[in-house]
């Protein structure tokens, strides 16, 4: 990362993408009637559009670089939270939509990351600090919910 701006509008773009993809998922489990997946993946969407305005708001008085698609670099060729695409699968269970969740949520995580690992500006450092601490609460969620899922008990999605 070369700025502070062009780190945020990595982040704002991540967030979004996870947004769109969880709000897809949701909508293609809820027409096919597999409601419980549906919330799950509706709350995703839910924390990915907190997290883009979080990222927004972090932007401030900055003007933030307009990025096309193609020219952002992403280290698998697409945006790291934006879920697999089999997610849409209408039999697609709960515990398989945690794992992708949390594989989603992984990448996110890896992405800031690397971002702190090689950059030497303190302002993107401090920034990537949070973002890591985020993506970090988000993987420990999902395994809470993964193994209250093990454990039979009830999920915050299906309460």
């Amino acid at each position: 990362m070369n700025s502070v701006e062009e780190f945020l509008a990595y982040a704002i773009k991540l967030e979004e993408e996870a947004m769109l993809r969880f709000g897809e998922l949701a909508d293609s489990m809820a027409t096919y009637g597999n409601t419980d997946v549906s919330k799950l993946f509706r709350r995703l969407s839910q924390y990915s559009a907190l997290h883009m305005g979080d990222a927004k708001a972090r932007a401030g008085f900055r003007t933030i670089p307009t990025i096309a698609n193609v020219d952002f670099h992403w280290p698998a060729g697409e945006s790291p939270e934006r879920a697999a695409i089999w997610g849409a699968d209408p039999f697609l269970a709960r515990d398989e939509a945690l794992a992708i969740a949390l594989e989603a949520e992984r990448a996110g995580l890896a992405f800031y990351a690397q971002v702190l690992a090689t950059t030497t500006d303190p302002e993107i450092v401090a920034l990537a600090k949070e973002f890591v601490a985020e993506e970090t609460e988000h993987v420990e969620e999902l395994l809470k919910w993964i193994g209250a899922r093990g454990a039979d008990t009830t999920t915050p999605v299906e309460a």
